[in-house]
């Protein structure tokens, strides 16, 4: 994988976030790809991670591509995700759609769509539980710890549980 994908994606992201005068911080790491390790290496709780999930929800007359935001320590529904947007499905898109609609590779996604056609929603108990999330931002070498408040504000997601009850 070539260092500068993602780059531009994070060179916009943290333009958003000084512009909108978001409290964060940028974090360098090593190219960590699971979700807890990575959450260690930021010294923040794996419920503080933001998960992104580029998704196609079918059916109904539904076609829409979809970047699902869930906390890191909990799996999505996403049948459940589709019903809510009005589809009857919605599956994983694949390498090439991911690659086209956030310009970043699997793993290094932050929580905000720049894409015209990717909408944003997000499941509310990433921001209940903790006054900062974490997110890799657009390089798997770089993370954003931000203030919750601040990116319900910047990122405004359609909020929907879609997460899975254990």
């Amino acid at each position: 994988m070539s260092q500068t994908k993602g780059h531009a994606v994070h060179q916009q992201l943290v333009a958003l976030l000084d512009q909108q005068n978001a409290t964060f911080r940028v974090m360098e790491h090593q190219a960590v790809g699971k979700c807890e390790a990575v959450s260690e290496i930021r010294g923040t709780a794996l419920g503080q991670g933001a998960k992104a999930l580029v998704c196609h929800v079918k059916g109904n007359g539904v076609r829409q591509h979809v970047l699902a935001i869930i906390a890191a320590d909990k799996q999505a529904d996403l049948t459940k995700l589709a019903v809510a947007l009005g589809g009857l499905r919605a599956s994983l898109a694949s390498p090439v759609e991911v690659d086209t609609l956030t310009g970043c590779e699997f793993g290094a996604i932050p929580p905000f769509s720049f894409h015209p056609d990717l909408k944003l929603v997000a499941d509310p108990l990433l921001f209940e539980r903790f006054d900062e999330i974490a997110f890799n931002a657009g390089l798997l070498t770089h993370s954003v710890i931000m203030n919750t408040q601040d990116y319900l504000r910047i990122a405004a997601p359609t909020l929907i549980d879609f997460h899975r009850q254990e």
